[in-house]
């Protein structure tokens, strides 16, 4: 009796919060913006280059786009540590996307994560980013993504936990974590290195994926010490010059501009349809980035006692010459013609984490488009979990010469599991 007589004092306290929360919400909820009385004119072709050159460096197609539907009409699962919430439309469909919305309804939701209705955006938008655009590239984006064919479609509802599914709890988590920009962030800067730090932390927002999230959802600080997302690892990238395998500029412009380096591997996973965006943009943009990205590179850690590293698996190496050696071996066609890099360089064997290999042998890297020149088949329903154990345990200690990984059959199971969810 006394147990449930508390259960039933928490659960009214917990409701008394939520319409405490929910009246403070209803008050301070910011007004709604009027719907635009008739679509933009037309912009100049210059005016619609820059724009499409904004939206490419700020990702917008890739969370925009739900695999091979419509481009920017939304839809595609973002799954998070709170549940899974679906990316919206941004074509200029009146109904379902932002065909009423005016300029300055836009410049809200990117500098204060307000739609024009006035409901509070789910930070899976990056508008803690996006606050420190400056005012001409947020025309230039708004004005570019207004010309989009419109698409109507309404997506999925966001499968949140309770209480997060709660939209007024969004104006505290705003408190904690959102600081406004001004617009004194110029689109152009004076510098190379000054122009790298605007792309890197402002339009491309790298810190979303490459720094870990808090307890309540928010990214930890200091920015850019690795995180996580949808089961694939987002490398330190103040570590890549002291790594196993260091990074220098060049190859990094290289894989950034093309998701290929030389040197270090394909991009992969969520990865890639960045590497797809960047490659629309001018050279030097991707030169600014990778010029800041160098200049925070912190030294290495110390050396910790060095691991023995046993002789790889027989099995493994059967498996190997079976499923991979035709591609990945000094001898390969692939590998003579096209210069690929040799396979112990990858980051993904480098990595202390065996999350990347798992996903990129589960996965693969799909063929989607024309000019593309790195494809790899997966092989999800061609290798078992424990299959990939063993593969994982040759080319990590026979080809990268580091210890093994543990525990690699669980969390290749693990990985199948939540890509089939």
């Amino acid at each position: 009796m006394r147990l449930r007589t508390l259960g039933l004092a928490g659960g009214l306290a917990a409701a008394g919060v939520a319409v405490v929360l929910g009246g403070l919400y209803a008050w301070t909820r910011p007004a709604p913006f009027p719907a635009a009385d008739a679509p933009p004119a037309p912009p100049a072709p210059a005016i619609l280059a820059a724009g499409a050159r904004v939206v490419a460096l700020g990702d917008c197609m890739v969370c925009h786009t739900n695999g091979a539907g419509p481009a920017y009409a939304g839809g595609l699962p973002l799954r998070t540590p709170f549940g899974t919430i679906y990316s919206t439309n941004i074509t200029p469909d009146p109904e379902t996307g932002i065909g009423r919305w005016t300029l300055a309804a836009f410049r809200r939701a990117l500098r204060e994560g307000v739609a024009r209705d006035g409901h509070l955006l789910y930070p899976a938008f990056p508008y803690i980013h996006y606050t420190r655009m400056s005012d001409r590239d947020i025309e230039l984006a708004y004005q570019y993504l207004m010309t989009r064919a419109p698409v109507k479609v309404r997506q999925p509802d966001n499968e949140l936990v309770f209480p997060l599914n709660f939209r007024p709890l969004l104006a505290a988590w705003n408190v904690l974590y959102l600081r406004p920009g001004d617009a004194t962030i110029p689109a152009q800067q004076a510098t190379p290195l000054a122009r790298g730090r605007y792309l890197v932390d402002t339009l491309g927002h790298c810190a979303s994926c490459h720094s870990g999230l808090t307890l309540a959802g928010g990214e930890r600080s200091p920015a850019f010490h690795g995180g996580s997302i949808d089961g694939w690892d987002a490398p330190d990238l103040t570590r890549l010059a002291a790594g196993p395998v260091p990074w220098r500029e060049r190859e990094l412009v290289d894989y950034l501009r093309g998701g290929l380096s030389l040197a270090h591997g394909a991009a992969k996973g969520p990865m890639r349809p960045v590497t797809e965006r960047l490659a629309e943009v001018p050279r030097a943009d991707v030169e600014a980035m990778a010029a800041y990205l160098m200049s925070i590179q912190e030294p290495a850690p110390a050396a910790a006692a060095a691991t023995p590293v046993r002789p790889p698996s027989a099995a493994g190496a059967r498996l190997f010459a079976a499923a991979c050696a035709g591609c990945h071996t000094d001898a390969a066609p692939m590998m003579r013609l096209a210069a690929r890099p040799a396979l112990a360089r990858s980051s993904a064997l480098q990595s202390a984490s065996p999350a990347n290999f798992i996903q990129a042998v589960q996965q693969g890297i799909p063929w989607n488009q024309p000019a593309s020149h790195v494809y790899m088949p997966p092989f999800r329903d061609v290798l078992t979990d424990a299959q990939v154990a063993e593969l994982a345990d040759y080319v990590r200690t026979g080809l990268a010469g580091k210890p093994a990984w543990r525990d690699v059959a669980a969390a290749s199971a693990k990985a199948r599991k939540e890509s089939e969810q």
